[in-house]
């Protein structure tokens, strides 16, 4: 199969950044079209306690994650690349199959610790098994060990 499009979900962690290097190894290797996606999220705890998010806190998190695409793209430019970005405000997972589908997709690029202990993927949720489960492409896990 040949990888045309590729979509990173970059979110500017260390794994993420790993993830950003090998997808643009490979998208230059394939002279493959690659999109950014970041996503604003907020912490499942507000809407139980509140019912809502306040807008304040919503637009503070755009702007983080926006800061975040914006130095995923740059990195990439420094290397020699043309990314498309794109920010989305939402459910990692749901969002990450939306720009799939939107865009075309071949090929999804995450990055993964596998030194995060049992716990603490337990705690965060299994976003890279739900993503296994609704991708609507293949997907490639950039490993980082600590």
């Amino acid at each position: 199969m040949k990888y045309s499009k590729i979509l990173l979900a970059y979110n500017g962690s260390k794994e993420g950044r790993r993830a950003l290097l090998e997808c643009a190894d490979l998208a230059g290797f394939l002279q493959a079209e690659t999109h950014l996606l970041a996503v604003a999220s907020m912490p499942p705890s507000l809407f139980l306690t509140e019912g809502f998010v306040p807008e304040e806190l919503l637009e503070e998190e755009k702007k983080r994650t926006q800061a975040v695409l914006d130095e995923g793209i740059s990195t990439l430019r420094d290397r020699g690349f043309n990314a498309t970005g794109h920010l989305a405000v939402g459910e990692p997972v749901e969002e990450i199959c939306r720009l799939a589908k939107n865009v075309g997709a071949d090929l999804i690029v995450v990055g993964h610790n596998q030194n995060t202990s049992f716990a603490a993927r337990w705690w965060k949720g299994s976003v890279g098994a739900s993503l296994l489960d609704y991708s609507p492409c293949s997907i490639l896990i950039a490993l980082s060990r600590t």
